[in-house]
């Protein structure tokens, strides 16, 4: 330890004692609460007078009172000790998960679909802990994550974006597949091939989504060209558009419930291959209680 930091150390072992004294207008009172001797709070005392070349208390038998330069130095003390037992208050709060937030980045379909029952499970047990989603694309959420402005991500794997100083941690594994309406009722017990798509109109993500580049690739390696009649960004519109007939859809299977029977799914000869869900974070950067605690729920630390 430097000359510097070892002073700025036993300056604040001062003002701490002349604080407990200067609170309790007593030598003992402040020895007890410090689980310091008497003799020792008063050495520290005669320390600060000395330094500051000062007297700060008045003694006598029955009683200890302040003088006017230690009235003065209590009125600046005072506030400073008070935000330090606040701070530790907060900090034990935090730890306790009594408060604190969360803030997680993922996109819509894997919020809405995949995160809502554990965030509800979440608030169930913590209902101080604030939490906050940022819905964004899963490869935009990689740039937040990089710019620390997000405590951790659920992206869809793959994902290019994602860089070696991050810790993928996957979650759940899942297939995309091809729904339509009872409108297309020859389909409903048929296996056709990706060349067939071209047949039918399909409703398909924006390009710059992370399950449209993983399914461009797909086509890339069956050496197929589809073009979509309608590209979107939810994937909620796009089951919607199926419903009313409009087309043939891409999505994720865990995005919606098929017992309904408003949809079915398409039966593709190929074999599609799966795709994960993954926590993502930065390896370098601990998690707070809150982010652990949620990591938890998801069966994921």
């Amino acid at each position: 330890m430097n000359k510097e930091c070892l002073l700025m150390s036993l300056n604040y072992e001062l003002y701490k004692v002349f604080y407990f004294v200067a609170k309790n207008l007593s030598f003992s009172k402040a020895a007890k609460e410090l689980y310091i001797s008497q003799s020792a709070v008063s050495q520290n005392i005669k320390n600060l007078e000395k330094e500051l070349k000062t007297r700060l208390f008045i003694r006598n038998t029955k009683e200890v009172s302040l003088t006017q330069a230690g009235e003065v130095l209590f009125e600046h003390i005072e506030p400073a000790f008070n935000l330090i037992k606040t701070g530790e208050k907060n900090i034990k709060e935090i730890n306790a998960l009594k408060r604190g937030e969360i803030h997680i980045g993922a996109n819509d379909t894997i919020a809405k679909d995949y995160l809502l029952p554990y965030l509800n499970e979440f608030h169930k047990l913590y209902p101080q802990i604030h939490i906050q989603i940022t819905n964004r694309t899963s490869s935009t959420c990689v740039e937040l994550l990089k710019q620390n402005a997000v405590d951790l991500i659920i992206s869809n794997l793959p994902n290019p974006k994602i860089t070696d100083d991050m810790l993928v941690n996957e979650i759940f594994e899942f297939e995309d597949i091809f729904i339509c309406s009872n409108q297309y009722p020859k389909l409903k017990n048929k296996k056709i091939s990706l060349h067939d798509l071209k047949n039918y109109p399909l409703l398909m993500l924006e390009e710059k989504t992370s399950t449209r580049k993983f399914f461009d690739e797909l086509l890339k390696k069956y050496n197929i060209d589809l073009k979509p009649e309608v590209e979107l960004g939810s994937v909620d519109l796009l089951i919607e558009m199926t419903k009313i007939g409009l087309g043939i859809a891409h999505v994720p299977q865990y995005s919606l419930n098929l017992s309904q029977n408003e949809l079915f799914k398409i039966k593709i000869k190929e074999k599609l291959p799966t795709r994960k869900l993954a926590v993502v974070r930065n390896k370098e950067l601990p998690l707070s209680k809150a982010a652990e605690r949620f990591l938890k729920v998801i069966n994921c630390f």
